[in-house]
């Protein structure tokens, strides 16, 4: 797990530095701005001395930290064109001195050009760069950006430049991921440690490739520092993998019960029963009207389809609960939800089931969540549950609007986890998983050719898949979810985002086992 910080924690650990370690703020911006010119020199291969790079310095020590990196880019031999907000009066401290240093700098060598902010058209000094760097606005940012800055932010969000962030995409709340308007970096270089908003909500759409920048205090300062925030690493996965021992049959090494389909949405409890087998469940079995049972026979070879009367309904009544009862005593865990449907018969039947069944592990997805909402979800023992809403589902089930949720997730998240105490995989760009502990785990893998429709389905099946051959819940949650994701991944070598389907990751999850097994042992 790689840990996430807070910008409080952050701040923490600059005022450590500088009253513990005694090492000079003005040293900390130095550190900050040499590692930042590092990180782009790595990152940016194919640019060469001479080119021009353009640098947006605000007030605070984040233009401090761009007009030291100016100096940096000097000194390498590249033009810079410098745009600073305040004038020499109002910079304080070592942005102050750093301003000066570059002010003097101007004075002699001509590959300098300081820029005082006048109005939006001064953003067209930058129109040639092939660079742009923002050094705008710190981890101090919260709320609604004011005049001139949203305006600002705009104009360099439309210029044709590779856009870099000094610590974070200007615009951005690092804490709750979320902004108005918010600077649309290529490359984020963030200071001492990765901060969370980076990750998820707007942070994750407008921060690109995020990488540490170095202020000169060392890993051991934040590894005893206190977090319940990790991005997932790919060991973390290998880590979560149920383990096959060499003497299993098939009803020790999983037993699946999917309760999913009707006749407007068959071939959602078909890719979900498939998927458990793909995940290696020994045993699965698709419960499914008896009016359409062909449909689910001439697409599942392997599990068993166990039919209920449905009277030509082609939907789950309460009353066919009994017809399954024995299966789902039987079943190590089961997959609720998915195509069920939202009719009043079909949710009072699964709403049914969640009630009856609380120490029964449950994969609870789609139509089962929808039966949940207003508050039913307070009847069900969710301890044993893991749930698996995307935004939408999970505002509903909330009873509030999907802004107010997105407005702060991680908070809505981890509360609703704390006390409900189950797992939520609450599915989105990045997927998150929250657990009762109050821990949250944030996916690392995935790309946008996922947003289609069935792949919850298939996320729901490796669920219930992994979690039925181990008794590790959660590690086996984190290794279906970042799984499914990289299983994606791995087929954007053979074809791009847009032709990516459920059944595709589905097919190739053993593959992206197999892929994920020989990246680790080569690593190591």
């Amino acid at each position: 797990m790689i840990p996430l910080f807070s910008s409080s924690q952050i701040k923490e650990a600059d005022h450590f530095a500088i009253t513990k370690l005694n090492i000079p703020s003005i040293v900390l911006m130095e550190n900050a701005a040499l590692s930042t010119y590092n990180a782009i020199k790595e990152n940016i291969r194919d640019l060469n001395p001479n080119e021009r790079i353009g640098l947006i310095c605000g007030k605070g020590n984040n233009g401090g930290d761009g007009f030291t990196l100016a100096r940096h880019l000097l000194n390498n031999d590249y033009f810079v064109n410098v745009i600073f907000l305040a004038d020499e009066d109002e910079l304080k401290g070592n942005a102050q001195t750093n301003f000066l240093i570059l002010k003097n700098l101007s004075k002699i060598n001509k590959n300098l050009k300081l820029i005082k902010y006048k109005s939006i058209k001064d953003i067209s000094k930058f129109k040639d760069c092939t660079i742009v760097i923002d050094a705008l606005l710190g981890t101090g940012t919260k709320g609604r950006l004011k005049e001139p800055y949203d305006k600002i932010i705009n104009g360099l969000n439309e210029l044709d430049s590779i856009k870099i962030a000094i610590d974070l995409p200007s615009g951005l709340d690092v804490d709750t991921g979320k902004g108005d308007i918010i600077f649309d970096a290529d490359l984020t270089i963030t200071m001492a440690e990765f901060k969370t908003g980076l990750f998820h909500s707007d942070g994750y759409k407008f921060s690109g490739k995020v990488v540490k920048g170095y202020i000169g205090l060392g890993p051991e300062y934040f590894d005893i520092s206190e977090t319940n925030k990790y991005l997932i690493e790919p060991e973390d996965a290998i880590f979560g993998l149920p383990i096959k021992e060499k003497n299993i049959h098939k009803y020790t090494s999983g037993k699946v019960l999917t309760i999913a389909g009707s006749g407007k949405l068959p071939g959602a409890g078909i890719l979900a029963t498939r998927a458990s087998m793909k995940a290696g469940a020994g045993a699965s079995i698709l419960v499914f009207p008896r009016s359409i049972r062909t449909i689910a026979h001439s697409h599942l070879k392997e599990a068993i389809v166990d039919i209920y009367e449905d009277d030509g309904l082609e939907i789950l009544r309460e009353k066919n609960i009994s017809e399954f009862s024995e299966r789902i005593e039987w079943a190590d865990v089961i997959a609720i939800g998915p195509g069920l449907g939202r009719d009043e018969e079909s949710q009072r039947a699964c709403l049914k089931i969640l009630q009856k069944y609380p120490k029964k592990i449950m994969i609870i997805d789609a139509d089962a969540l929808y039966a949940m909402r207003n508050e039913k979800y307070k009847t069900i023992n969710l301890k044993n549950k893991i749930l698996t809403p995307h935004n939408k589902e999970f505002a509903d089930l909330l009873g509030i609007n999907i802004h107010e949720l997105q407005s702060d997730i991680l908070y809505w998240g981890k509360q609703f986890a704390t006390e409900t105490e189950c797992i939520l995989v609450l599915k989105g760009a990045p997927t998150i998983i929250f657990n009762s502990a109050g821990e949250i785990f944030i996916n690392t893998s995935g790309n946008p050719g996922m947003a289609k429709f069935g792949t919850g389905d298939v996320l729901t099946g490796i669920l219930a898949g992994f979690c039925a051959q181990t008794e590790n819940i959660e590690d086996s949650v984190i290794a279906a979810v970042y799984l499914h994701s990289l299983s994606a991944d791995v087929l954007l070598n053979k074809k791009s985002e847009f032709g990516l389907n459920a059944n595709d990751i589905l097919e190739n999850l053993p593959s992206a086992i197999q892929f994920l097994r020989y990246s680790i042992a080569k690593t190591y």
